[in-house]
């Protein structure tokens, strides 16, 4: 079985001496520039939104080519601005470069991206390889990688965890899925974008990993939302009670995320309602397609379907907790009721 342990910590903590070389007045890192030309790629990267902007920041931070494409041109100038080159299409983007990077909302994007008018398929040489790191259906993900075969294509799907925050500091949890030579040929790549980099198996397999998180977090929401309002309905500070079970067992990433969020009733989308309900119905799908039992997932879609009616599917997940205040007719927000 693949383990990437000994080459992860050893990355890691080049990452981290990295970081800590910074020149006397704090503004640069200092790069061996002989590593950095050995190990830089001429990159596509379709898509510049709120996870694919910050993700193609850091590439350029380290020193790799990119050619990017995105409809919202104000997005496509920063990233000019950072050192990127722009191209007019997904085409075009295809024809520049020897690896495409995919980050778009769902399998129709992806669809329309790689294999539409003026997309990558109609661009590309023979033997170029694409790394699909939006969240889409796993089953979708294998149709697409099929149909690129036809086109010398080769694919991976590389969807990531860890929202805005963690794209910006380099640090999302990156699920990957295909053949294996190619995880290990652009691992050291995808891990400038990330803090681990984990090969879950075959083509498809990312997205079956990004999905089960996706499940989790929804649930694992659901349940600090439930508790703290619990707390603020017995009678005691649902700060508090946070700072009392966030060491415990009860204690998790999301927890810390999204807790001092709910707790300051600030809803900034780092991943927003509308698309976790698009992975949420991608995991349905997806289980219902091998009768998987997901009672749980179904519940809380239907919390997010509420909360998109109420206006707030431009909202961080975080704002699930809004469906048990309307419920409870209590806030966990100080000075709210």
């Amino acid at each position: 079985m693949f383990t990437a342990k000994p080459r992860k910590v050893f990355l890691m903590v080049v990452k981290s001496q990295r970081n800590n070389k910074q020149d006397e007045a704090g503004k640069g890192i200092f790069i061996n520039e002989n590593e950095r030309e050995e190990n830089t790629m001429k990159i596509g990267f379709i898509g510049l939104g709120i996870m694919g902007k910050p993700m193609a920041k850091n590439l350029v931070k380290a020193g790799h080519e990119l050619v990017v494409f995105d409809l919202n041109k104000e997005a496509v100038a920063e990233l000019v601005a950072c050192g990127a080159t722009s191209a007019k299409s997904s085409k075009e983007v295809a024809a520049q470069v020897e690896v495409v990077i995919t980050m778009v909302p769902n399998s129709p994007h992806v669809r329309a991206a790689v294999l539409g008018k003026d997309g990558v398929a109609e661009g590309a040489k023979p033997g170029l390889v694409l790394i699909d790191m939006s969240s889409i259906d796993p089953t979708e993900s294998k149709k697409i990688g099929e149909e690129c075969m036809k086109y010398g294509i080769e694919m991976l799907d590389a969807p990531v965890s860890g929202g805005e925050p963690k794209a910006i500091d380099g640090t999302l949890s990156v699920m990957v899925g295909g053949k294996k030579d190619l995880f290990d040929k652009y691992y050291d790549m995808l891990m400038v974008m990330a803090g681990s980099v984990v090969y879950v198996g075959d083509l498809g397999s990312g997205n079956v990993a990004k999905l089960a998180n996706q499940m989790i977090v929804a649930i694992n929401i659901a349940a600090v939302s439930e508790a703290l309002i619990f707390a603020k309905k017995a009678g005691t500070d649902p700060e508090l009670v946070y700072q009392a079970i966030r060491g415990g067992l009860a204690g998790s990433t999301v927890m810390d995320a999204k807790a001092p969020m709910m707790l300051a009733g600030n809803y900034k989308p780092g991943f927003r309602i509308e698309l976790h309900i698009k992975d949420l119905n991608n995991a349905l799908n997806a289980a219902h397609a091998i009768s998987s039992p997901a009672p749980l997932t179904a519940q809380l879609m239907e919390v997010m379907q509420f909360l998109r009616s109420e206006g707030c599917d431009k909202e961080d997940h975080s704002s699930i907790i809004k469906y048990y205040e309307k419920i409870a007719g209590a806030s966990v927000v100080k000075d709210k009721e």
